[in-house]
């Protein structure tokens, strides 16, 4: 297919990426980078990851869908017809934007299976005054030409020999994205009922936000959880709710922070595998908390969000 103009012209602006990579079913978390969603003394995203693996091919899109996820945070559907396009759950995109010379970068929110179905992918965006966040919040429309460039170490990829692992899931905030994206791989994974397959073990899922209207995906992540309880299930927390939670919140979610206590309950040493994306403070906090509940360093990946 022939590649727009736009995305031929960035291509050779900003062409990058490094060596080979790993088929693992995860990443290192010495390969873990750290990305500032918004700051004053914010850094361009390209420059921020620079050593962190990305393909070399980027692929025009088309907003194909704009949703308010909450009062603050857009969900764009991007089409990606390209047929080499794909991604693996928990990794995020490069995002250029004609006219805007900032390139963003946002974690993918939807599973590699959504695009195989539909070929489409999804972001999750917050508000921030960052010129992509800002433009599309409040310029990006439908049919909106965009073009995207996958990368990142932080994911989940598992091959059919790799060994069964139970997997925690710790979010804060907008640190959600890619962890309901590897959340929907798992449950794809599971639904699959033909062909050598991996089979995930139990997966549970720790999320923390200031209120209940600030939990993204809730009502997804609860009906993964009723359609196989004995796979799935998920505690949302909110640490300043000024209002009564809602009726149907009330079984899953718990005022306070997540507590050392809590994730011993859903530690195995030998099996869990654990994902932890959010603000840096909660990164060394949980981190320090799983440590103590025995899981070993090289079963904790993260990737820090300020």
């Amino acid at each position: 297919m022939s590649v727009p103009c736009f995305v031929r012209t960035v291509a050779r602006s900003f062409a990058g990426g490094s060596g080979l990579f790993r088929p693992a079913v995860c990443c290192s978390c010495k390969d873990t980078v750290t990305r500032k969603m918004s700051s004053r003394r914010q850094t361009d995203h390209l420059e921020r990851t620079a050593s962190v693996h990305r393909q070399m091919e980027l692929y025009s899109a088309r907003v194909s869908d704009i949703m308010n996820e909450s009062d603050t945070v857009k969900r764009l559907r991007l089409e990606v017809p390209h047929p080499d396009f794909s991604f693996r759950a928990g990794q995020w995109v490069d995002f250029f934007i004609p006219g805007v010379d900032t390139v963003g970068g946002f974690s993918i929110c939807s599973s590699p299976g959504l695009l195989q179905r539909e070929g489409v992918i999804e972001l999750a965006v917050k508000y921030t005054r960052h010129p992509p966040a800002h433009w599309i919040h409040t310029k990006c429309s439908v049919d909106s030409q965009v073009a995207v460039r996958v990368g990142g170490n932080f994911y989940f990829d598992p091959q059919p020999s790799d060994p069964v692992v139970d997997l925690l899931l710790i979010a804060g905030g907008v640190g959600i994205n890619p962890l309901y994206s590897i959340l929907l791989h798992a449950a794809d994974l599971l639904r699959q009922t033909h062909g050598h397959r991996y089979t995930p073990g139990r997966t549970h899922l720790c999320y923390s936000a200031k209120n209940t209207k600030e939990l993204l995906f809730k009502n997804t992540i609860i009906d993964i959880c009723h359609e196989q309880p004995d796979k799935f299930s998920c505690d949302f927390h909110v640490t300043q709710q000024s209002s009564d939670v809602e009726q149907e919140l009330q079984p899953y979610t718990i005022n306070g922070r997540i507590s050392e206590k809590e994730l011993q309950c859903y530690v195995d040493p030998e099996h869990t595998l654990c994902y932890l994306c959010g603000p840096p403070p909660m990164i060394e906090k949980v981190s320090s908390d799983l440590k103590r509940v025995s899981l070993t360093e090289d079963k904790i990946l993260f990737e820090k969000w300020w």
